[in-house]
C-alpha cells in the first residue's frame, strides 16, 4: 500500500523542526537541547512538536535520516565477488570515512558521549538490515526482505518508506557483526578527532573485514573465488 502523502502544513512543520535541531546540534551537545529550544528555533508550538515526534531523540533520528542514508550506502556491508587474484573488486571504505569526515560535527554530536543511544541503535539497525539485504538475495532465502530505498520523497512519511522493522529480516549474526564493527570504528575515529586520512583508515580496516567475510563464507562466489570447503 503506498505511503500516505503528508499535507503541506505537516511537511513544513517537520522540515522546520528538523532544520532547527540540526542547527542546534552545531552549537551544543544533544543532551543540552530541549524540546523548548527546538520549538523556539523552529517557531512552532510544543503541541506541534508532539504531533510528529515523541522526544528530542526521535526527532534526531528523523532529522539526520538523509545523512544516515549516505553512511549506510557507503558502508562495506557487502563484500563484492573476488577477482582472479582472490581480492574484492570494489572497496567502499575510503568513501565511508570521507563521508564521516565531511559530517564529523554532526556524527560526533549524535554518536559521542553526549549523544543518543537511541540514535546509535537506530543507525546500527539500519546498517545491519542493509548488510543482510545486500548479502542474501530474497530469492535465495525465501524471505520477503525489502531493500533499503533512497531517501523518501518530501511528500511521504520516511518511517513508512524504510525497511527498519526487525521482523523484516531473520537473525543474522554475520550482518550484525560487520555493521557493529564498522560503526564502532567510526565512533572511535570521531572520538580521536579523525586522525589520518580516509585512505589510511580504509587500509587498516579493509583486510579485517575481508577476513571476517571469508570466514563467514560471505561474498566469495565470484570468478576466481577460493573453492568452498566440503
Amino acid at each position: 500500500m503506498p505511503a500516505r502523502s503528508m499535507d503541506p502544513r505537516t511537511r513544513r512543520s517537520r522540515a522546520a523542526l528538523e532544520t532547527a535541531l540540526r542547527e542546534l546540534i552545531a552549537e551544543r551537545d544533544l543532551s543540552q537541547i530541549s524540546v523548548s529550544d527546538i520549538t523556539k528555533r523552529a517557531s512552532v508550538n510544543r503541541s506541534t512538536f508532539y504531533e510528529h515526534y515523541t522526544d528530542v531523540h526521535d526527532l534526531a533520528a528523523a532529522a539526520c535520516t538523509a545523512v544516515f542514508d549516505e553512511l549506510v550506502a557507503a558502508s562495506p556491508t557487502v563484500v563484492p565477488p573476488l577477482n582472479a587474484e582472490g581480492s574484492p573488486t570494489v572497496e567502499l571504505l575510503p568513501e565511508l570515512f570521507a563521508h564521516v569526515a565531511a559530517h564529523a560535527p554532526l556524527y560526533r554530536a549524535l554518536l559521542g558521549d553526549e549523544g543518543s543511544a537511541r540514535v546509535i541503535n537506530h543507525l546500527l539497525h539500519r546498517m545491519t538490515v542493509a548488510a543482510y539485504v545486500r548479502r542474501v538475495p530474497a530469492e535465495e532465502t525465501g524471505t520477503p526482505v525489502r531493500p533499503l530505498p533512497a531517501p523518501a520523497p518530501t511528500d511521504a512519511d520516511p518511517a513508512k518508506e524504510r525497511a527498519e522493522d526487525p521482523a523484516d529480516v531473520p537473525h543474522d549474526p554475520a550482518a550484525a557483526f560487520v555493521a557493529g564493527a564498522v560503526l564502532g570504528t567510526v565512533v572511535d575515529w570521531l572520538r580521536r578527532d579523525c586522525p589520518g586520512t580516509p585512505e589510511t583508515m580504509a587500509a587498516a580496516l579493509w583486510p579485517l573485514l575481508i577476513g571476517t567475510a571469508r570466514a563467514a563464507g560471505w561474498g566469495t562466489e565470484g570468478p576466481g573465488a577460493p573453492p568452498t570447503a566440503e
